[in-house]
């Protein structure tokens, strides 16, 4: 007898349980994996949405997170967990949640996560963040890999050949990838909460300098700047520095507008065959 079908929708497959005051409980889904480990922007929504219901319980009217910052402390596994929250302020504008995930009693995840309420028709006082140059959308390569990545079963991303030399076997002198991304989990298009899974959606920019194998990361913080308007987001990350097997990377994303809706920041471990 088969067992109930699993959502492919992320508010699904992100949703917590309240299980006590502070305490929450939810089953990582196993489709919102890298090999076999639960995506790091799939468990910032996780981590944002019991950061929302705690402070919504103490007072707080904030609807979105604004910025995240998450540690990997160690590697989360599949299946039932547990949360805890601190609702370190609430306040008028803002409010601040520290946010820990534990699977058998040990912590794996934790996250600083900011509320807020953003707009949908701000307009930037000022923006030093440039429109990525991104191949038409017909041009660009689907990036599907459902061996190791099952998001790509609710990720229709295409990434921008000039910038994917990487998958033909060739090593580029550029560490940047660049492409376009829509939420396909039957469910609904981005949001500022869906664009935490976003900011961490893209392959390794290391790739196009000849990285091998998974690239885990350590740290992660995202901001979230304005409700984002489209389907599709265009996407640009790119390696700042890979020094002693960690690499700085950075990720900005832009709606239809062109307006940056979400730029992300991580530390991860990288590897590269002997020679390169």
């Amino acid at each position: 007898m088969e067992g109930p079908e699993v959502s492919r929708a992320l508010r699904d497959a992100a949703a917590v349980e309240p299980a006590g005051v502070g305490r929450f409980t939810i089953e990582l889904s196993s489709i919102y994996s890298v090999h076999g480990h639960p995506h790091g922007g799939y468990l910032q929504c996780v981590m944002a949405s019991a950061a929302l219901a705690a402070a919504s319980a103490q007072g707080a009217t904030h609807l979105h997170p604004t910025a995240v910052t998450t540690n990997f402390v160690g590697g989360a596994a599949q299946g039932p967990v547990e949360i805890r929250t601190d609702v370190r302020r609430v306040g008028r504008g803002v409010s601040f949640v520290h946010v820990e995930l534990h699977h058998e009693g040990v912590l794996t995840t934790e996250s600083l996560v900011t509320l807020g309420t953003l707009g949908d028709a701000s307009s930037p006082r000022y923006s030093d963040a440039g429109v990525p140059d991104v191949a038409p959308l017909e041009e660009c390569q689907s990036s599907g890999d459902g061996d190791v990545a099952t998001i790509s079963a609710v990720l229709d991303q295409r990434l921008d050949p000039r910038f994917a030399s990487w998958r033909d076997g060739t090593v580029s002198e550029s560490g940047e990838i660049r492409g376009w991304l829509r939420l396909d989990d039957g469910d609904a298009s981005w949001d500022p909460w869906s664009l935490l899974f976003a900011s961490d959606a893209m392959p390794p920019a290391t790739f196009a300098l000849g990285s091998s194998g998974w690239v885990p990361t350590l740290q992660l913080t995202t901001y979230l700047r304005c409700i984002p308007r489209g389907e599709w987001l265009r996407g640009r990350q790119w390696c700042v520095v890979i020094a002693d097997g960690l690499v700085d990377e950075r990720c900005e994303l832009f709606d239809e507008r062109g307006q940056l809706v979400a730029s992300s920041y991580q530390l991860a471990m990288v590897r590269f065959p002997a020679g390169r």
